[in-house]
């Protein structure tokens, strides 16, 4: 919560500047907003291909039945999750922004000097690395590549947590600077309220639609099974982050009745590859910041679904910090939304003003994941002895 109102605070000291448009204090403001985006731009691939790796390569160590149900159901969730808040974002987004004016996309103004860091490797390059090496490592269960990997994924964490996130209420006034300099700033904020909200009251809906599922497949009353999980939610909404969780999530659910094993293991794999919740604020966000940039126009079903695939993929690299989820996203919104420096600092803002909403929703739904998987695990019980026959 202290970096939520950190981000409040240079959103409102950015604003203040760029109203006041001193030359001097606007140029250094956007200088370290350009250096900054090309330094998230520059750490994309590695949080891909280290994160990735580290998930996927320890996937070989659980039992193949339960990985594939867990993963599918997962999977599953987050993309339809990710569908379900599409549609619903292009039907509020072009009414509350019918009146509105365009935002530019402030490429009037300039740094004191330019800097270009260039990617060592493009995002598709390091995603298909990452799914080559992590199976790879999950098939021979190299301890020297997963150690490797391992290591390079804590340096990049240490880089998220230490540098990066810290330094994001200033990369965020940047953003604002420009934008108040070029009087578009009111119009984007009063959209974009509206547009937390909607992605906020999306989360609930989703909660509700994941444990009707779940309550179904199960034959139970779905809505006290969303009662039993509330501590997680709440528990979530203050941590922002599903790792941290783990331990209610986990109590909660096996409340819900699921069985120890499965809650053992079903809770800690949902909490790092199912983040429906995360994907429902991308998808709605991203809509609205197409919706009011002047060189974009908001996409089609079509365009998106592509989108929405490729978000649940790359969720198994989201860092387990706050914000982690936007970060492994970058790489997608620029490579497949073509957003630029202007788009996805607004995106950050965006994600990590409702970053616990979001965290929260995704250790819920881990809940609705569980009862599924153990309905899976009782069927293949059931039917065991009849193979074996």
């Amino acid at each position: 919560m202290k970096l939520i109102a950190k981000l409040l605070a240079g959103i409102i000291a950015g604003i203040l500047i760029g109203l006041m448009n001193i030359d001097l204090v606007t140029q250094f403001f956007v200088t370290i907003k350009d250096i900054f985006g090309q330094f998230i731009n520059f750490i994309i691939p590695f949080i891909i291909l280290f994160f990735i790796v580290a998930g996927v390569s320890k996937l070989g160590k659980s039992s193949g039945r339960l990985v594939g149900a867990t993963v599918g159901t997962a999977y599953l969730s987050t993309i339809l999750a990710g569908v379900f808040a599409f549609f619903i974002a292009i039907a509020v987004i072009p009414f509350i922004q019918a009146d509105q004016a365009n935002v530019s996309e402030g490429s009037g103004l300039e740094g004191f000097f330019q800097l270009e860091i260039e990617p060592l490797m493009g995002v598709i390059t390091a995603l298909i690395m990452a799914f080559l090496f992590g199976i790879g490592i999950a098939k021979t269960n190299s301890p020297t590549l997963m150690n490797l990997f391992d290591e390079g994924k804590g340096i990049i964490d240490l880089v998220i947590a230490k540098v990066i996130i810290p330094f994001l209420p200033v990369y965020i006034a940047g953003i604002f600077v420009e934008m108040a300099a070029e009087g578009a700033v009111f119009d984007t904020l009063q959209v974009f309220g509206v547009v937390l909200l909607v992605a906020i009251i999306t989360h609930w809906l989703w909660i509700t639609i994941q444990f009707t599922v779940a309550g179904t497949v199960n034959g139970r009353n779905p809505f006290p099974l969303i009662k039993t999980m509330l501590p997680a939610y709440f528990t979530g909404l203050g941590t922002m982050s599903s790792a941290a969780t783990i331990p209610v999530t986990l109590r909660q659910t096996k409340k819900n009745n699921v069985k120890e094993e499965v809650a053992d293991f079903a809770v800690p794999l949902s909490a790092t590859i199912h983040l429906s919740g995360s994907v429902i604020t991308i998808v709605s966000c991203a809509v609205a910041v197409m919706a009011v940039m002047d060189s974009y126009t908001i996409p089609t079903f079509g365009e998106m679904l592509p989108v929405i695939a490729m978000l649940g993929i790359i969720m198994i690299a989201a860092p387990g910090v706050p914000g982690g989820a936007i970060m492994a996203a970058l790489g997608v919104l620029t490579t497949m939304l073509g957003f630029n420096e202007a788009a996805i600092g607004l995106m950050i803002a965006l994600y990590m003003a409702q970053d616990s909403f979001g965290t929260a929703t995704n250790v819920t739904g881990d809940g609705a994941i569980s009862l599924i998987v153990n309905r899976y695990a009782k069927k293949a019980d059931t039917s065991a002895p009849e193979s074996a026959e």
